[in-house]
């Protein structure tokens, strides 16, 4: 399996941290040298590991707000 390269190009914010150390985030990633995405993923402290997650276009995280922004809570 090939390695993936990612760069995170704005780090966007925290949605939680564990006891370990590890950090929910929202993040804008370029993935293999690609133009960038919104992540949410849990990242380790040094960003070298990282959990699964979900990438978003622009389009997509609109559309995440929209339904957000339409719950109550």
């Amino acid at each position: 399996m090939s390695e993936i390269k990612y760069e995170i190009i704005k780090n966007i914010g925290v949605l939680s941290t564990s006891a370990s150390g590890w950090a929910k985030e929202l993040n804008l990633i370029s993935w293999n040298d690609r133009e960038p995405k919104y992540d949410l993923r849990d990242w380790s402290p040094d960003h070298q590991k990282m959990g699964k997650g979900v990438t978003l276009s622009t389009e997509e995280l609109l559309s995440l707000k929209e339904l957000l922004n339409n719950i109550e809570l």
